[in-house]
C-alpha cells in the first residue's frame, strides 16, 4: 500500500498567506476604530430620536392629564375615541385642504421665482435678500404681523375700503368660519414660498448654462425651458423641497393656528398639528394628544413615501 506525503509549504508560499491575514486584521481593526468613533453619534440618535419616538407610542396608550397627574394605562381607547370624535374628523379635513392647496402653490410658485432669479435680472440680489424676510421672523412674530393685516380694522380691510369695496372691507377674516382656514393657508404659503424659492435658485445655479443656451438657440421660449428642461432636470431636488414643505405644513403650521385663530371659530381652522397642542395644554389630555401625534406621524411617513415615489427620477 503506497503512502503519499504532503510537501510542507516553503517560505515563499507562506508569505502571501501571512500578508493576507495581516491585511484582514488591519481591516478589522480599522472597522472597530470607525465604529468606536461613530458610537457617540449612534448614542445621540438613539437617545434623542428613537427614545422620544418610543415614548410617543407609550404615552398614547395612557390616560394622563399632565406631568404631575398619575399615568393610567388606557390601551387603545385614545385611538377609538379619536375615530368617533367630530373635532378630529374636522382637523383631518382641514389638514388635507391645507396641504392640497398649499403644496402646489408653494412648489410651482417658488420654482417660477427661482427661474426668474436665475436669469439674473436687474436687482436680483436685492430680491434674494428680500426673500429671506420670512426666515428672519420668528414663529411667533409672523402670525402677529398677519393678525394686524387681517384684523377688522386691519390693513387688508383698509385697502378694500380705500378702493371702494365697502362690503368686502367689513369681512371678519379671523373670526368667520368661511375665511379663517383660508387665512391660515395664506400665511403658511407666504411664510414658506420664499424659502423654497431660495433653495430652488441654488439648484438652478448648478445647471449647465450651455443647455439653456442651446434651447434658446433652438427657439424655446421661457415657458418651454421652464417645464421641459429645468423642471425635469431638477425633479429630484423638487421632490426634496416638496417633502420639506409637506412636513412644515402638516407638522408646524399649528403655531400659526394657535396665534391667529386658536382653531376657531367652531374648529373651522383646527388642524392636526394644532390639535396635538390643544389636547395637551388646553384640555389636559396628554394621552389623547399623543394619540393624535401618532396618527400624525403615520400620515407623515405615508406622505413622504408618496412624494418620493411621485418625484423619483425615471432614467
Amino acid at each position: 500500500m503506497s503512502t503519499a506525503t504532503l510537501a510542507k509549504p516553503t517560505k515563499r508560499q507562506a508569505k502571501p498567506h501571512r500578508a493576507a491575514a495581516a491585511g484582514t486584521g488591519a481591516r478589522n481593526q480599522s472597522s472597530r476604530l470607525q465604529l468606536l468613533f461613530s458610537l457617540p453619534a449612534l448614542v445621540w440618535f438613539l437617545f434623542f430620536t428613537i427614545g422620544p419616538l418610543g415614548a410617543l407610542f407609550y404615552f398614547s396608550t395612557l390616560k394622563w392629564a399632565g406631568l404631575i397627574a398619575p399615568r393610567i394605562p388606557n390601551g387603545i381607547k385614545n385611538f377609538t375615541d379619536l375615530l368617533v370624535s367630530p373635532v378630529f374628523h374636522q382637523a383631518i379635513i382641514n389638514t388635507i385642504i391645507q396641504t392640497v392647496i398649499s403644496l402646489p402653490i408653494v412648489i410651482v410658485g417658488a420654482f417660477l421665482i427661482a427661474y426668474y432669479l436665475n436669469l439674473k435680472p436687474r436687482g436680483h440680489r436685492f430680491i434674494r435678500a428680500l426673500l429671506f424676510t420670512p426666515v428672519l421672523l420668528s414663529a411667533s412674530a409672523l402670525p402677529m404681523i398677519f393678525s394686524g393685516v387681517f384684523a377688522n380694522q386691519g390693513m387688508l380691510n383698509g385697502f378694500f375700503k380705500a378702493i371702494g369695496l365697502t362690503d368686502l372691507s367689513k369681512t371678519t377674516w379671523l373670526v368667520s368660519d368661511d375665511t379663517a382656514l383660508g387665512v391660515i393657508i395664506a400665511v403658511t404659503i407666504w411664510g414658506s414660498t420664499s424659502v423654497s424659492a431660495i433653495m430652488f435658485t441654488s439648484r438652478l445655479n448648478t445647471l449647465d448654462s450651455d443647455v439653456m443656451e442651446a434651447a434658446e438657440l433652438d427657439g424655446c421660449g421661457h415657458w418651454r425651458r421652464i417645464w421641459l428642461i429645468a423642471w425635469p432636470i431638477c425633479l429630484d431636488f423638487i421632490g426634496v423641497v416638496t417633502m420639506l414643505q409637506f412636513l412644515y405644513t402638516v407638522f408646524s403650521s399649528g403655531a400659526v393656528v394657535l396665534l391667529l385663530t386658536k382653531g376657531g371659530p367652531i374648529n373651522a381652522s383646527t388642524n392636526l398639528s394644532f390639535l396635538v397642542y390643544d389636547y395637551a395644554f388646553n384640555q389636559s389630555k396628554v394621552g389623547l394628544s399623543q394619540a393624535v401625534a401618532v396618527m400624525l406621524f403615520v400620515v407623515g411617513v405615508i406622505g413622504l413615501l408618496a412624494i418620493r415615489r411621485v418625484f423619483r427620477q425615471r432614467y
